[in-house]
């Protein structure tokens, strides 16, 4: 069985698609010894070298994955910080094949749900405006809001790259001069919710991503740490993608990193399966933070 060299480059974690098509196109790509041209096929077999590196991969044999990883503030989302700032992949279980290619980004003070996987055909699916995947957010606003802010920010506001709304605003509730709303979008842009928020004149002072297209960050995982999903979870996030479900033989959750005790309050999304992994289907037990059970943690 053999496939185009930048399917399998893709599906195996070292990019999406185009991006590999445009090394191929580069010459960075040599498949033994001799440079690689599109269209390609390859069996795993063949000796791959990127940039003159070789890439070890088992062709067919490796297993998709995907992490709901809880991103601390303070972390960044790129493999290498000029600045030395700690990465998100500092904290990942080592892969035997390809690496982990993160599902979009989160910037330095908003903390949250960050996907990643190894199938980098499935990342660049999710990424992608076409599929229209929902990104929920817990957002705590200083200021005061009016109803005429929140019908704008439904309509639309024009910032500097292009139109933008929220699909969805729900009040969270909140105290003083602080106050909790539950967002969601279907693309995203660099800082899009901030930069929303921020053109009617008020702030950010917190940001938590809860969930990302089926997937909803567990109540009681703890800031660094992460959950493995299941074949089921898998299968609805496949869905979500547009691409076929997968059928394997059950695994245990040995690499799920998680903490049951002291879960602290937050911002998420009830959760109607909290056992093997934080996937769950939004539906009737989505809703948004109550504060009468509780605060964040700060």
């Amino acid at each position: 069985m053999s496939e185009r060299l930048q399917k399998f480059l893709a599906r195996v974690g070292f990019g999406s698609r185009r991006q590999i098509e445009d090394w191929i196109r580069q010459g960075r790509i040599t498949v033994n010894g001799v440079p690689a041209q599109l269209g390609f096929q390859v069996n795993g077999a063949e000796r791959i070298a990127i940039d003159g590196r070789l890439v070890q991969v088992r062709a067919f044999g490796q297993r998709r994955r995907v992490l709901a990883y809880y991103k601390p503030v303070g972390e960044v989302t790129s493999r290498r910080d000029d600045a030395e700032r700690p990465t998100v992949f500092e904290k990942l279980p080592r892969l035997s094949d390809g690496r982990w290619v993160a599902v979009g980004r989160l910037d330095l003070n908003t903390q949250g749900l960050l996907l990643l996987t190894n199938d980098g055909e499935l990342a660049n699916r999710l990424m992608h405006p076409s599929s229209q995947i929902e990104r929920e957010y817990a957002v705590r606003i200083l200021g005061e809001v009016t109803p005429a802010m929140l019908q704008q920010l439904r309509q639309g506001v024009a910032l500097e790259d292009g139109t933008a709304h929220f699909d969805e605003i729900i009040e969270a509730g909140g105290e003083g001069a602080n106050h909790w709303y539950h967002v969601i979008l279907r693309e995203g842009r660099n800082r899009e919710v901030r930069r929303l928020w921020e053109s009617q004149g008020v702030a950010v002072s917190r940001l938590i991503r809860v969930r990302y297209g089926p997937v909803a960050l567990r109540r009681g995982l703890h800031p660094g740490r992460w959950d493995e999903l299941d074949e089921a979870q898998m299968n609805e996030l496949l869905q979500a993608a547009g691409l076929p479900p997968k059928h394997t033989s059950p695994r245990p959750p040995s690499h799920s990193r998680r903490s049951e005790a002291h879960a602290p309050r937050g911002p998420w999304p009830s959760s109607p399966r909290q056992g093997a992994g934080s996937g769950t289907t939004r539906g009737k037990g989505r809703g948004p933070f109550n504060p009468a059970r509780g605060r964040p943690a700060r």
